[in-house]
């Protein structure tokens, strides 16, 4: 113990043999290691040293030493230490401590202690005892506070006891204050404060953060490299022996290419490598057993756990690509791209789908125009040669190439390597038909206009790129939009067949286009286009005329002149500047006109005389071109001559110009009218006459004694559809078919219309009054019985007209096996609807 005087000094304790003892901060001394005890190693001194003033104080300590095999005689029944409080003095009647307290020492209590409980600490006690009744209590954790009960005091003696085993790892001290009372409650004496700690036992093991620890190291690496730290756990107190670990290595797999390719260090854990040799090629994993032991490490005392370490060997590019074959061979047609023609093979011993497998593959030679490239496989890592531009077998038909393959990455430095892994690509071009071209194309040639027919053009032929395929080309006319031009099969001489004009609506300025085509006679056979572009001379073949073609004028013009132009299909100089003259006869012409020129295509056209009568006029204007040699036309100008309103224009009348549509397109749009108003007359009557018949049908026949038309609706017997076609022509009456005087006399149906003479129906007038409407109908109803004529002439309604003579026999003649009385017909009375009528008809009674 030290006692610092109340100055509350920071002191530092150090042994004079820390190889065998070591002091803590709270003064326990230690053995710092196990070791057997010479006498000259029993007497050793402490020193105690001020942290802020650097005094310094000491002790010496003597170890009495006994045999090992000679138990404590004092254990069990020696002397329990006594407490005492400190003493007191009186002033002015009360007490009053003493300036300087007692220190009182720490109580050292094993943790995991066998024996019976409650075991006795120390005793409490005060002077004043002797002549006082006193009582002893403590208070604090462990005592009145949670957890209660572990410390007790005889209230009586003063006797503090523990009563069960403790434990550091919960709680490591114990605060108390023991206090002493007179027998009224009184304090007799002030609180002293009592530690008590726990000293440690080595009663827990090592512990591992993580039972299986993992860790990368790159293949290749140098011995201390680092790989990564493990890390156990002790319960026990750290600054004890009994929590101080040591980390080892119990085992490596495999053992291979070294036993003890890695260490550790014992006391941080930390693994690094302590060989070379790592190879991911061969062996990609390691697995170490680790040991932490407390103790520091003492195999004998000391407990220990165990964790596994993995340490993956990660890869590095160090091998590179190598060419499964010196030479690779491929073909492709000429003309082709986008075609691969080669695969080329590796092989990389790195781990797969990495920068370092994976392979990149470059021309280095034979191919200086570029026209092959190599993509790499992800999947294979194959290089896959293939064509990036057209190749001409006629211009080289095989191709040498150099190529070296390399990875992603460059390979690390430090390594012996094979020189660079390189490879020939040979590539045979196959020849292929190829397609005839024209050349020039566009052929262009200036030829003047008027050639006539049967004269050649030009010579226009194709090519065959195929030199070493012995093939003949044959021409052919593809487009000839005036077909002026016929083309030879064989030599591809193109000669006209009409007289080509630069004014044709096919040439567009001044340009006619026709299209060729060659072909060859290969295999397939192979063609080509060529467009002939013939650029047409203008010569003098188009006579000018005059523009605009009608004009009009008022009777009396103010001003009295028309301006006119000329206009002609041909092009400078065989057109403009023109002359316009104003022809000799009929006379009348030049006595009422006169023309002026005002430019090189515009003159004007004045009227001498005051004023002319209503009406039109043709005036001759003669009109001479520029051309060499110069044509001439005299085409007619039609002046409308008009009486004008105060606006210049013709009263009731539209400008000839401004009219939109011509007399022959008036005419069309007038006979449409007619046509369209005819066709809906047409279908009116048509109409009308169409409910007039239906009318008459409902008059004659009855619905429900339509016998024919009960039929047509029955489809259950099969054949009722082809019943639907009738010849309506025979439904008519009797004398329409058949005149009287082609019948035999005193031969007619009773059924037949008789022959009087018509009865006079009354007419009703155009706008009756509403009273006579019913005058009107009893009139023509008594009219009506009194008609002979009128159906029904005997209640039976005519359908035809056999005639006499006819082909088809009486339906008497169509005999039953029975007569009809003898026949029970009421079984049609259950075939439904369809068969009511005939039910009725036969199958009742006699009525």
């Amino acid at each position: 113990m030290f006692t610092d005087c109340g100055q509350d000094r920071r002191i530092q304790y150090e042994t004079s043999n820390p190889r065998d003892f070591r002091i803590d901060g709270d003064g326990v001394v230690f053995a710092s290691r196990t070791f057997e005890v010479s006498p000259e190693q029993a007497e050793f001194l402490v020193y105690a040293q001020d942290e802020d003033t650097r005094e310094l104080w000491h002790v010496t300590v003597k170890l009495r030493l006994r045999s090992q095999y000679i138990p404590d005689l004092h254990q069990g029944f020696q002397k329990v230490r006594e407490i005492k409080f400190s003493p007191q003095r009186k002033h002015s009647g009360s007490l009053q401590r003493q300036k300087r307290d007692w220190v009182i020492p720490p109580i050292n209590v094993p943790e995991n202690a066998r024996g019976t409980f409650p075991q006795e600490l120390v005793r409490i006690r005060s002077d004043r005892d002797k002549s006082l009744s006193l009582r002893y209590s403590v208070t604090g954790p462990g005592a009145d506070q949670p957890p209660i009960g572990v410390f007790i005091i005889n209230p009586i003696s003063g006797q503090l006891s523990v009563t069960k085993p403790l434990d550091r790892e919960q709680i490591a001290t114990f605060h108390l204050r023991a206090h002493a009372v007179d027998v009224n409650g009184n304090q007799v004496e002030n609180p002293i404060d009592i530690v008590i700690n726990v000293i440690d036992m080595n009663d827990n093991r090592p512990e591992f953060l993580h039972q299986i620890w993992n860790g990368t190291i790159p293949e290749g690496s140098k011995p201390g490299t680092y790989v990564m730290t493990v890390t156990a756990i002790d319960n026990d107190d750290p600054k004890q022996p009994n929590g101080m670990l040591r980390y080892k290595i119990l085992s490596q797999s495999p053992a291979s290419s070294s036993p003890n390719m890695f260490t550790i260090n014992n006391e941080t854990g930390d693994i690094i490598t302590l060989a070379a040799g790592l190879d991911r090629e061969k062996v990609q994993r390691y697995t170490l057993i680790i040991q932490a032991t407390d103790m520091e490490g003492n195999p004998t005392y000391g407990l220990s756990n165990t964790a596994t370490a993995v340490i993956t060997v990660t890869d590095v590019n160090d091998n590179p690509p190598e060419f499964t074959a010196m030479t690779f061979y491929g073909e492709v047609p000429e003309n082709r791209i986008d075609v691969v023609v080669a695969n080329l093979t590796v092989t990389d011993k790195d781990q797969p789908h990495t920068p370092a497998w994976n392979a990149v593959y470059r021309i280095v030679g034979g191919d200086g125009t570029g026209r092959f490239s190599i993509k790499t496989d992800p999947n294979s890592n194959d290089g896959l040669v293939t064509v990036v531009k057209p190749i001409d077998y006629e211009t080289k038909s095989t191709y040498i190439l150099t190529v070296v393959a390399e990875n992603q990455v460059d390979l690390i430095k430090g390594i012996q390597y094979k020189p660079e892994s390189t490879a020939t690509v040979s590539v045979t071009i196959i020849d292929v038909n190829e397609n005839p071209y024209f050349t020039p194309n566009p052929k262009l040639i200036r030829q003047e206009e008027g050639l006539f027919a049967g004269k050649m053009v030009t010579t226009f032929s194709a090519q065959d790129p195929d030199r070493y395929m012995q093939q003949t080309i044959r021409y052919s006319k593809l487009s000839d939009p005036a077909n002026w031009l016929k083309i030879d099969p064989l030599s591809g001489f193109i000669t006209t067949t009409a007289v080509l004009d630069r004014e044709s609506m096919y040439v567009k300025n001044n340009m006619y286009n026709a299209t060729f085509l060659a072909s060859d006679s290969g295999i397939p056979p192979m063609s080509g286009t060529g467009t002939l572009q013939i650029y047409l001379l203008d010569i003098n073949d188009n006579a000018p005329y005059v523009y605009p073609q009608e004009v009009e004028i008022c009777e009396r013009p103010d001003p009295n002149a028309i301006n006119i132009s000329a206009l002609d299909a041909d092009i400078n100089a065989n057109a403009g500047p023109f002359i316009f003259e104003l022809p000799y006869s009929p006379m009348d012409i030049k006595k009422n006109w006169t023309i002026t020129r005002l430019s090189g295509d515009h003159a004007q056209l004045s009227l001498k005389i005051g004023s002319l009568d209503d009406g039109i006029y043709n005036i001759p204007i003669q009109i001479t071109d520029s051309g060499n040699p110069a044509m001439s036309n005299t085409s007619y100008l039609r002046v409308k001559v008009c009486s004008c309103d105060m606006n210049g224009y013709c009263s009731g009348v539209a400008p000839i110009i401004g009219t939109g549509l011509g007399t022959g397109a008036i005419i069309a749009i007038l006979l449409c009218i007619i046509i369209l108003l005819t066709l809906v007359l047409m279908f009116v009557v048509w109409m009308k006459r169409r409910d007039k018949e239906r009318q008459a049908k409902q008059l004659l026949i009855d619905p429900e004694d339509d016998v024919r038309d009960n039929i047509l609706k029955y489809d259950e017997e099969g054949g009722g559809e082809e019943d639907q076609d009738y010849d309506l022509s025979q439904l008519q009456q009797p004398d329409t078919v058949e005149p009287d005087s082609i019948k035999p006399v005193g031969i007619r149906r009773l059924d037949e219309r008789p022959i009087h003479a018509e009865p006079q129906y009354p007419i009703r007038s155009a706008a009756p009054h509403p009273g006579d409407i019913g005058d009107f109908i009893n009139e023509g109803l008594k009219a009506a019985d009194n008609d002979p004529t009128a159906p029904p002439y005997d209640s039976l309604l005519v359908f035809d007209y056999e005639g006499s003579g006819s082909t088809a026999g009486s339906l008497s003649s169509l005999n039953s096996s029975s007569s009809g009385g003898e026949q029970d017909y009421d079984y049609l009375n259950d075939w439904g609807p369809r068969f009511k009528k005939l039910a009725d008809m036969y199958g009742g009674s006699d009525d």
